[in-house]
């Protein structure tokens, strides 16, 4: 029940800022990006591992406002910025600021950083339909991951970083995506059909893909939730592991492939 009622809450909240778009998805996901930060880094710490939480979450502001003001090419300029501040940091402050710190730091303001491209599908032509497809077609391969996962799987698809992760469910779960995909055809019938449906299929498998590499940094970490703050179901990293890989991909598949033909 608890988990229910946090996942309405939660749903409740991310669709009424899609609906509303600008300022208040871009707040959203600054708010959700600067939480995500702070818990990836108390997790690399448990590995004696000593991002800066001072730069990450600077480097985490300086995406932010790429993703605001940004014309075409985000993240070029926003890296480019980023790196030359670590640069000068690292060299001010070494060896107490060592060329590891800065690569971890890096990768925790990049990773988590994925998640401004749920704003910048906002940007786009026809923004509602593809935030919309991103979000239930990822909701839906979780889903059905979990369900036949649990109820008919048998054969362990990586069990090294994901113990409870079968094929059966991997399966559905991308099953389930394209489906999702499908519906969107019907509701929209100018979507290309063929398309639609491979991008529902590709978000299913990066869906998973998102969901095992923040497997395996908890795994190593030997935590299984990476955090508290969302009652049920853990932290940033457990409810949005999946759409810092499909957010990305459904804004360049759409920029690309649908919106340029």
């Amino acid at each position: 029940m608890q988990r229910l009622i946090s996942a309405l809450i939660g749903a409740f909240i991310i669709v009424a800022a899609v609906w509303y778009a600008g300022i208040p998805l871009l707040i959203l996901t600054g708010a959700i990006v600067a939480l995500g930060i702070r818990e990836v880094v108390r997790i690399l710490e448990k590995l004696d591992i000593k991002p800066s939480m001072i730069l990450a979450q600077a480097g985490g502001l300086i995406l932010l406002a790429g993703a605001y003001f940004f014309v075409d090419g985000y993240p070029g300029p926003t890296i480019t910025i980023i790196l030359f501040l670590h640069f000068i940091f690292c060299l001010v402050n070494y060896p107490k600021y060592n060329l590891a710190d800065m690569a971890s730091t890096l990768f925790v303001t990049l990773y988590i950083g994925l998640l401004y491209y749920f704003y910048l599908i906002s940007t786009l032509e026809s923004a509602w339909i593809w935030l919309i497809l991103m979000l239930t077609c990822t909701w839906a391969c979780d889903i059905f991951a979990f369900i036949i996962g649990k109820s008919y799987g048998r054969f362990y698809i990586v069990p090294v970083l994901s113990p409870k992760k079968t094929v059966e469910g991997t399966i559905a779960g991308i099953i389930g995506s394209t489906l999702v995909a499908g519906v969107f055809t019907f509701i929209y019938p100018d979507l290309p059909l063929v398309k639609i449906i491979v991008l529902g299929l590709l978000i299913g498998v990066a869906a998973f893909l998102g969901d095992i590499l923040a497997s395996a940094i908890k795994r190593q970490a030997g935590i299984k939730d990476s955090g508290t703050l969302i009652p049920g179901h853990g932290g940033i990293l457990d409810r949005f592991d999946s759409v810092f890989f499909t957010a990305p991909l459904v804004y360049y598949y759409a920029m690309i492939l649908l919106i340029s033909k």
